[in-house]
């Protein structure tokens, strides 16, 4: 019945756009150099009185698309600031079918201009679009030196639970890509990854938050798509940079990126080498409520370093005018040493009972991450059709020995202290496959049809060995050992498709099928848990362009959370005496049905209003054990989650010299889950804002400034108080903006702590956590070139859209 659907809709989507289709009036706009230039001005004149009829913005890779006027002779005139105007020759619309590609177009620099005063572009660091928002990350000074992972944590509406998970607007189940391909990540292990990638090598970020059919299902509350920085330019050219932070602890960064286009090739080569820092703080207190005055206060200290040295090379080979192929291969591996120390007082209405208990937690971790990737693009005719193949490998290797020491001294009498020594060895690793193929055709007057399938299979294989020391020997504790072999295979299609409506209305559609295979097995215990479940995930995308300057656009989409490969481990892992983690291979995947109003005025400001139904959501609980003082946490699937949101995107430049970029979004949570005859209910309405700001000081000095807000929220079953912080940075650059020499501060107040508290099953749990986020960083980099001028002040570019992140 599902296929019978899926045709029909096909069907039906291509017969009526037959009848409605409207033209295109399109192209793309780039510099005397041939690099694409973005944001350019468009408008269609009349050739007759030159009265502005309608127009738009390019967008960042210069690209644009105008629906086509009613019938008479029109030109196009393209404006930017530091660029000479340019006008088109006349052309004649015969009727609204009429569409016509201009190629590109060519805007030459003002050379007048350049010699009178010296232009400093304020390049907007947020461009927000009526499906995504682009986030600029190269040249700024709060990203030199910083990881992957921090500047995510900067970017409108993105915030980190207590366990690294990213979320959107307040909702988790974010995919994170990278140049365009799954990262095959998420939790602890995407966490590590961002950690160990350098911003210093990324160009943008793509924020959507309802993916058409054409994106992998996976990620409840939408896509952040990593650019990494491309080549454009020919001969040799590249840069080297190093660094410093202070964040409690002492960190560095260096590297090198290495870039030669000549004829039909073009590679790169990018080599960081780092000793990133981890310092984390928590204050926790649980009540028994069950046990009239026992409660734990926990104190904990974390400190540890990471040597990270990474390694990216590529190159693409130009077959002819309309084919190439290429391979790109990545490499990182890190060293870690983290040392836990805790103090903890178990105490309860009898001062004879209390116990204080010390901690020594040491863990070291070998971890690598490899990647290989081969892809082929082809432009199959004139008019635009083009298919595109990528094949994926990815290899991931852990070896995680850890060490537990605890002293138990009785604070009631005078007996001894007691000493326990335990020790675990927690290898793993995961090989994952993956090949997808994806066919694009224009099919004339505004309409195009997207087709693509995909086929993955991952095989993680991880154990845990616990052991506890007897007689200075270690003995294998096997309540706590475990060996879990995990397989799982997704095979997919999908079909989307957009046409004109008129002049007035834009549609995209489209239909996703998965199917998805699961085999968990545990060899220690003989157990295995297999799943089968194919699913559909619709799409729908309807823009109103009610004016020029004010267009409405409306989404729909289903898209499905499946639970991390790691959280369906069934192991049970040791964090102190009285914490324990336990993993669920019972997890089923959650579902979400999004909705969303998107309205967007004078093509800057966004109003976006959200409403989301998730089934079976995923979150921790906390949850009692046979032992009233020890916890265990658990990822569970709760009943369902509903969340309201309203978000409102406003740039603003105050000036030549000052610009601005704010967001703000209010929403609404509501988690319910079902124990026995009793409903676990927790619903709040929170606020979060955002405000970055770019100054240009004199002597070419650059102020960047990011201050934000999120107000008390609800997360599963726990109340997490509000936080705020502010960052700044400064840039300026010297010897002919070779040279750039950056420094900033993040949470400069130290205020950007993670409070939450909950009430469960007989505990009342509250923390305070710090997870070191107030550091200090000084940044150089210089960049060479050799052979053809590098235009330092070229646009960005984006790369290829992307599709899902897998779950860890």
């Amino acid at each position: 019945m599902k296929r019978y659907l899926f045709l029909i809709f096909l069907a039906l989507s291509v017969i009526g756009s037959e009848a409605i289709a409207q033209g295109i009036l399109s192209g793309t706009v780039q510099d005397g150099q041939g690099q694409p230039l973005g944001f350019v001005n468009v408008a269609v004149l009349k050739a007759t009185d030159e009265a502005v009829v309608t127009g738009t913005i390019a967008d960042m890779e210069g690209g644009f698309q105008i629906v086509t006027p009613a019938a008479g002779k029109y030109k196009l005139k393209l404006s930017m600031v530091g660029y000479t105007s340019t006008e088109t020759a006349p052309f004649e619309v015969t009727g609204s079918d009429f569409s016509k590609d201009f190629g590109a177009i060519t805007l030459k620099e003002d050379a007048q201009l350049l010699r009178e005063v010296t232009v400093q572009a304020m390049r907007p660091t947020v461009v927000t679009h009526a499906d995504k928002t682009v986030v600029n990350v190269e040249g700024t000074a709060m990203a030199a030196g910083a990881t992957a992972f921090e500047v995510l944590t900067k970017s409108p509406g993105v915030w980190v639970d207590q366990d690294g998970n990213i979320q959107l607007n307040g909702k988790a189940g974010v995919q994170i890509m990278i140049d365009g391909r799954r990262a095959y990540l998420s939790g602890k292990e995407l966490q590590n990854l961002l950690q160990s990638m350098s911003s210093d090598n990324i160009k943008d970020l793509e924020i959507v938050t309802n993916p058409s059919a054409k994106y992998e299902a996976e990620g409840a509350s939408g896509i952040i798509n990593i650019n990494l920085k491309k080549n454009t330019t020919g001969g040799m050219n590249g840069s080297v940079y190093a660094g410093y932070q202070y964040c409690e602890l002492h960190g560095y960064t260096a590297g090198t990126d290495l870039n030669y286009k000549q004829g039909k090739w073009s590679s790169f080569v990018n080599l960081d080498l780092a000793e990133r820092t981890n310092y984390r703080t928590n204050d926790m207190q649980r009540i028994y409520l069950e046990k009239q005055g026992l409660t734990l206060n926990q104190n904990v200290v974390e400190k540890g370093t990471r040597f990270i040295p990474a390694l990216r090379l590529g190159a693409d080979y130009t077959l002819n005018s309309k084919q190439s192929v290429g391979f790109l291969a990545n490499a990182s591996f890190y060293n870690t040493e983290d040392r836990v120390n805790t103090n903890a007082y178990l105490r309860d209405s009898q001062p004879e009972n209390d116990l204080y208990i010390k901690a020594d937690n040491h863990s070291k971790t070998d971890y690598g991450n490899t990647t290989l990737n081969l892809h082929y693009l082809g432009k199959l005719d004139s008019l635009g059709t083009s298919l595109s193949a990528d094949l994926d490998y990815v290899r991931l290797t852990s070896e995680d020995e850890s060490r537990f020491l605890n002293k138990y001294d009785s604070l009631g009498n005078n007996s001894p202290v007691l000493t326990d020594l335990l020790t675990s060895e927690n290898p793993s690793n995961y090989d994952i496959y993956a090949a997808r193929a994806d066919f694009a055709k224009p099919l004339g007057k505004g309409r195009k049809l997207e087709l693509g399938a995909k086929a993955s299979r991952v095989v993680s294989d991880n154990e845990l060995r616990f052991y506890q020391t007897a007689d200075g020997k270690n003995v294998l504790d096997s309540s706590r050992s475990n060996h879990f072999i995990y397989k799982e295979n997704i095979y997919a299609a999908y079909a989307n498709y957009s046409a004109s409506l008129g002049e007035k209305w834009n549609l995209q559609g489209g239909l996703r099928a998965e199917q998805t295979f699961t085999n968990g097995k545990s060899v220690t215990l003989n157990e295995r848990t297999k799943k089968s479940y194919l699913d559909l995930f619709p799409s729908l995308f309807l823009q109103q362009n009610v004016s020029e300057n004010y267009q409405i656009s409306y989404n729909y989409s289903r898209r499905i959370s499946r639970p991390r490969y790691s959280a369906l481990n069934p192991f049970v892992f040791y964090l102190d005496p009285y914490s324990v983690v336990l993993g669920n291979p019972d997890l089923k995947p959650q579902y979400t049905h999004s909705f969303s109003v998107t309205q967007t005025l004078q093509q800057r400001y966004n109003l976006v209003l959200d409403y989301a139904v998730t089934k079976d959501f995923i979150v921790e609980v906390p949850a009692k054990t046979s032992s009233d003082e020890v916890t265990l946490f658990q990822q569970q699937n709760v009943d369902d989650m509903q969340s309201a949101s309203a978000t409102l995107v406003a740039p603003m430049r105050v000036s030549a010299k000052w610009e601005m970029n704010n967001s703000a979004t209010l929403l609404y949570q509501n988690f319910a889950q079902r124990r026995g005859d009793q409903v676990l209910e927790n619903k709040q309405v929170t606020f979060m804002a955002q405000s970055n700001h770019n100054v240009q000081l004199p002597a070419s000095v650059r102020l960047e400034v990011n201050a934000g807000y999120r107000g008390p929220m609800a997360y599963g079953l726990y109340e997490l108080h509000g936080n705020w912080w502010v960052d700044a940075g400064l840039k300026r650059s010297f010897l002919n903006d070779k040279l750039d020499l950056s420094l900033n501060v993040t949470d400069i107040f130290r205020s950007k702590m993670l409070e939450g508290v909950t009430q469960v099953e007989g505990y009342a749990i509250s923390a305070e956590q710090y997870q070191g986020t107030q550091s200090f960083r000084f940044n150089l980099r210089y960049r060479f070139n050799k052979g053809e001028k590098v235009n330092m002040k070229k646009r960005n570019v984006n790369l290829d859209e992307v599709n899902r992140a897998g779950g860890n």
